[in-house]
């Protein structure tokens, strides 16, 4: 995790903040919730490297923007990042549950461990894990905070 840079990102959630390097994204935290973060005393400041990161989120949250194309470096284990994989597939507008996220990544009885994986997502909103939700249609943990998922999921359409 040395050499990372990071700056924030302005965002009806709050201020957003995005590592990485020159070549890839590594992280985005929410400002609050219990998964949120900041910055890592060896990180360093520096806005340069984020321009399309803010772009494509400011595109997002403009709804110009239905996925994103960008450069991501997933450190999980090989089940993780298939699901996080697997998170970039779920359309705009369109949700998944934990059991269809199981079968997909050909683990159909893995439905707590895909909800484990998804609380472990490195890179929420770009990577859209507020996209899952309960076999019932309920809105279930999100590191951002449940109210945040619900922001996202009405901005894209889901809930009213």
């Amino acid at each position: 995790m040395n050499g990372l840079r990071y700056t924030h990102v302005e965002s009806p959630v709050g201020d957003l903040l995005v590592a990485g390097t020159e070549e890839a994204l590594h992280f985005l935290s929410f400002p609050t919730g219990h998964k949120a973060f900041r910055p890592r005393p060896e990180w360093r400041r520096d806005d340069a490297p984020f321009q399309e990161v803010r772009r494509q989120l400011d595109a997002y949250f403009a709804g110009d923007l239905r996925r994103f194309e960008l450069a991501l470096h997933l450190s999980g284990t090989e089940f993780q990042n298939s699901v996080w994989r697997s998170l970039a597939d779920i359309p705009f507008g369109q949700t998944r549950s934990y059991g269809e996220i199981a079968r997909s990544v050909g683990r159909p009885k893995a439905s707590r461990a895909v909800g484990a994986a998804n609380g472990s997502n490195p890179l929420p909103i770009i990577l859209p894990c507020h996209r899952v939700i309960g076999a019932g249609g309920s809105l279930t943990g999100f590191g951002g905070g449940l109210a945040v998922k619900a922001f996202l999921l009405r901005h894209e359409g889901v809930l009213v």
